[in-house]
């Protein structure tokens, strides 16, 4: 249980962090649209130079957002695989019970078997022995 524990705690935290990045996009892009206006209004002054500036702040903050989401998208893989192994590994202490529990079954199940035919084998012997004799081969 403990591997599962800090398997399940691990899955939970990179959610939170790729949840926390797409967040920080999210908040990039606002700022974008943000220094987009600037762009406009300083074009709108005759202010280049200061476009210019808002214009490469645009453009990092576009980067920025794109890279936040490149990184969400790899943590949420991440956290995909590491679910399908968490959800593999409770299936395979299930199947280790259900094998033990059939191994159990079946050698209760071998042992009457074994109990059925020796009983049950003796006594048709036994009938056709009887059976031979009075035929009055022995």
């Amino acid at each position: 249980m403990g591997n599962t524990d800090k398997l399940m705690n691990q899955i939970f935290d990179l959610k939170f962090t790729s949840k926390s990045l797409q967040r920080q996009s999210r908040k990039c892009e606002k700022e974008e649209k943000a220094e987009k206006l600037k762009v406009k209004k300083a074009i709108e002054k005759g202010n280049m130079d200061g476009a210019r500036i808002y214009a490469e702040n645009a453009i990092r903050k576009r980067s920025e957002q794109m890279n936040y989401l490149r990184l969400a998208s790899r943590l949420d893989a991440v956290v995909a695989r590491l679910d399908t192994q968490a959800k593999m590994a409770t299936i395979t202490k299930s199947m280790t019970n259900i094998v033990k529990s059939l191994e159990s079954s079946l050698a209760t199940a071998f042992l009457l078997a074994r109990e059925r035919f020796c009983f049950y084998g003796s006594t048709q012997e036994r009938q056709s022995t009887e059976d031979v004799r009075d035929d009055g081969f022995i």
